[in-house]
């Protein structure tokens, strides 16, 4: 990839929806994993250009907003901590707990400090030797590999005052929890190219045959969203379900060997919770024992949280695919950007966001060849 308005050509653009017109002679309901592929979606207007019998659902897969709420507040109890220098990624400071964030917890005096990297985290750990300093480690596969190499780093380093709160997820266990849910209408996915960049495809062809969906391997440009549904629709309608990588140029059927070795060494497959829709088996990775003393969790005991969402949330139902977020009555009311009830609204990949900026006044997007490529 040279540049990137080669993937966001309008005439190629047309093609691939004259195409998935011509395709599609029956409704179909694919579901994109990836928040970056929502916002895409939602900011080119792709949805609204499909033909009406393909409906796009939008999955849980902003790693922000599945971070369940009761890591979110002991986050917040950590570090509030006078002891502690709390490092995170900027956009977890504002996900609200059960009666503050992060910005807030600064503001009162904690020592919050917003990295580009899990290894800056190490160096303030280096730096500051008579220090807690704790890094907030959230994310699907794509950003479990630094993390991991982080809590390597600091072990090899001898660091015993650097710690992980881990709240890592994998998307395989969630495709399965999507389509053994009672209330499921997927019938195909667009997997997330960045998340098989890392892990390959090996545990996608169990799930498309045990299940009867195809899964299509996406990118996150609009030429790349279109591609991934044309092949997605015309696998439905042949009554196919494979795993087709329409994302050749980022992922091969290994992935990356030396991150998946990282992951093996300092993680380990655990259960974790999701925020809206609870425990997945075996969805997350925790620290593997050998590393546990760089466990947060284990190093601060946070006792007595009595976790409490908004009532008048819905984010949870917007992270099942259960309801568009325009469909939540406090969207663009009560829940704005700057005054967030949930997750999803804060996120820059999370799906209220999206709708917020692109669709808040109900105005229709602007078509794709119109769109400014920022």
């Amino acid at each position: 990839m040279k540049y990137l308005d080669e993937f966001q050509n309008p005439e190629l653009a047309r093609r691939l929806l004259d195409d998935i017109r011509a395709t599609a002679t029956r409704p179909w309901a694919l579901m994109e994993v990836c928040g970056g592929q929502t916002h895409t979606i939602i900011r080119h207007g792709i949805d609204q250009l499909l033909p009406k019998e393909v409906e796009l659902i939008h999955g849980p897969g902003c790693p922000v907003c599945v971070t369940p709420l009761a890591v979110i507040d002991k986050a917040l109890d950590i570090a509030a901590r006078p002891e502690v220098i709390f490092c995170s990624f900027g956009d977890m400071l504002r996900v609200p707990g059960t009666d503050r964030d992060l910005f807030r917890v600064r503001s009162e005096g904690g020592d919050v400090r917003v990295v580009y990297s899990p290894l800056d985290a190490v160096k303030i750990a280096q730096q500051n030797p008579h220090r807690e300093v704790v890094f907030f480690g959230i994310g699907f596969e794509t950003t479990a590999p630094p993390n991991a190499m982080a809590v390597h780093q600091a072990r090899k380093l001898g660091l015993e005052n650097f710690s992980m709160l881990v709240s890592h997820v994998r998307v395989p266990p969630a495709i399965e929890a999507i389509m053994t849910s009672p209330s499921c209408r997927v019938q195909g996915f667009l997997a997330a190219g960045h998340v098989c960049s890392v892990m390959g495809t090996a545990e996608y062809p169990a799930l498309a045959d045990r299940f009867g969906v195809p899964i299509v391997v996406t990118g996150f440009e609009p030429l790349d969203i279109l591609e991934g549904i044309r092949r997605t629709v015309r696998q439905l309608e042949r009554g196919e379900h494979t795993v087709d990588n329409a994302y050749p140029r980022a992922v091969r059927p290994e992935g990356n060997p030396a991150a998946r070795a990282m992951l093996a060494d300092v993680f380990e497959v655990a259960d974790r919770a999701w925020r809206g829709i609870g425990t997945i088996p075996a969805s997350g990775w925790r620290l593997a024992e050998r590393y546990r003393d760089h466990d947060a969790e284990h190093r601060f005991s946070v006792e007595g949280i009595a976790t409490r969402e908004p009532a008048a949330c819905r984010s949870g139902e917007v992270l099942q695919g259960l309801i568009k977020p325009n469909e939540c009555q406090a969207f663009g009311t009560t829940c704005t950007p700057r005054n967030p009830l949930g997750a999803t609204m804060v996120s820059s990949e999370g799906a209220c966001a999206a709708y917020y900026l692109y669709r808040r006044l109900g105005v229709t997007p602007t078509p794709l060849e119109a769109t400014p490529v920022v």
